[in-house]
């Protein structure tokens, strides 16, 4: 990951990626699985998901919310749960460094 490189969101700039990259750490280990995320981190994840390889796919139909649940290895990710209930893990590094 390039870490000279700024993050442009629409709410929230970064200066490089890897403080962008530290943002969003902090922000996924601010909760537990199970938890859904606030209304003001969501503003900044549905922006950063913008950057997503598979943004359309992720997103399908629209977003409802955005939750924490557990991943492999003992970890923990977001989701995008979609107004229609599905939903989608996806991994903020892949959005800061598409």
């Amino acid at each position: 990951m390039a870490k000279g490189k700024p993050v442009i969101l629409s709410k929230r700039t970064f200066p490089t990626q890897g403080a962008a990259s530290e943002f969003f750490s902090n922000m996924l280990h601010g909760y537990k699985p199970g938890d859904r995320v606030t209304d003001a981190d969501a503003v900044d994840l549905a922006s950063v998901l913008d950057r997503h390889p598979s943004r359309d796919e992720k997103v399908g139909i629209g977003i409802d919310h955005f939750e924490v649940q557990s991943a492999d290895f003992a970890s923990q990710c977001f989701r995008v749960v979609r107004i229609d209930g599905t939903w989608a893990r996806f991994s903020y590094k892949a959005c800061i460094a598409p």
